[in-house]
């Protein structure tokens, strides 16, 4: 094992060639806790060297710690590695990933299977990485040596990011959300070009489910054996647009206490979360950027802020109908999938999970 390796934590990524799966091992490109020890794929792409199995889509080179490193099996007793990455799909998640928590592997996952399972934590790490203390609960329950780790919808990050200071100044009763998701959430090859050029595509299966009953297991508080939902109501529409990254969502929601456009921007500009506290390498700076730009956000100008980690809020007013509106955008594959699963792991590890 090579002196890199003894110093950090090793990790492996299942799902290695697929869109979240790249973004994953770019981040972890020379990353000072984690190193990427082994890849973990469909078995196409089982026994070839990850260069060979892969067509690299990112925008930055295919890292050269990766390009020579062959690709093996889904299987725990093929991937020897503590940390688990997970960039699987939703059915592929729900067979492969309890195997490695059975075997003692800790899972951190941004597929969809298990966010909902009363014992899994679904974390923000800025909003809730106390929830993570329902692992205990998980392992006692399922008798696992290992957990898993839920990561959210990538909608719901930025939506969630954005609510979750204003719902603990005044309380945040009901909201209404629209929703204009970029062509790179639907994987590659996604959505046909023939459907998405010159057009918009409403209604992208699973996704208003998703949106509408994640933020409150997020927001909500441990109770018992599980966690207490916080109390609103959200209803979602859902368009797939023809950008190639970024969510832009529009939201008018119904406070419990009045708020003000100006102290709902002073909420949101000045949150921070303990990542930002212990200053964990995927931590942006600022979590929430607020701009006061009347055509902003944009997600070309603005989903890399923060190197893709932050997320924007503009446009905040006086609803008509509800009390407060405004539009946020997350960028959708680093916040909102491999860049947000990074930092749970920043966090566990920074809570020494691996000592």
């Amino acid at each position: 094992m090579s002196p890199s390796l003894r110093d950090k934590i090793p990790v492996a990524v299942l799902g290695a060639t697929g869109a979240v799966g790249q973004r994953l091992l770019a981040l972890l490109a020379d990353h000072p806790f984690f190193e990427v020890a082994e890849l973990g794929a469909s078995e196409r792409s089982v026994g070839r060297t990850f260069a060979d199995a892969v067509t690299w889509r990112l925008e930055t080179p295919l890292p050269e710690v990766v390009a020579g490193k062959v690709v093996s099996p889904c299987k725990p007793e093929d991937l020897g590695a503590p940390l688990i990455f997970s960039a699987l799909d939703r059915h592929q998640a729900s067979r492969i990933e309890p195997l490695f928590a059975a075997a003692g592997r800790t899972v951190i996952s941004n597929a969809s299977a298990f966010r909902m399972e009363p014992d899994v934590p679904l974390v923000i790490a800025e909003l809730n990485p106390d929830h993570l203390a329902l692992i205990d609960i998980q392992r006692k329950k399922r008798e696992w040596e290992g957990c898993l780790v839920a990561h959210p919808n990538c909608s719901t990050i930025g939506l969630t990011m954005a609510l979750a200071p204003i719902h603990r100044a005044v309380g945040v009763r009901s909201l209404v959300v629209t929703t204009l998701q970029a062509a790179s959430g639907a994987g590659y090859p996604g959505v046909s070009a023939m459907d998405l050029i010159d057009n918009v595509v409403p209604g992208i299966q699973g996704e208003e489910e998703k949106i509408e009953s994640e933020p409150m297991k997020i927001l909500g508080s441990l109770e018992g054996d599980g966690v207490a939902a916080a109390e609103m109501a959200i209803t979602a529409h859902t368009h797939r647009v023809p950008v190639s990254d970024g969510h832009l969502m529009s939201v008018s929601l119904k406070c419990e206490r009045p708020i003000s456009p100006a102290e709902a921007m002073e909420v949101l500009s000045t949150f921070r979360g303990r990542p930002q506290e212990r200053s964990l390498p995927s931590a942006p700076e600022d979590p929430i950027i607020v701009l006061n730009e009347e055509h902003r956000p944009q997600p070309r100008l603005d989903r890399d802020r923060g190197k893709g980690m932050s997320t924007t809020v503009s446009r905040v007013g006086r609803c008509s109908v509800l009390d407060l509106r405004f539009e946020v955008l997350t960028h959708n594959t680093v916040r909102g999938a491999a860049g947000g699963t990074l930092l749970i792991a920043e966090w566990m590890h920074s809570e020494g999970a691996w000592r």
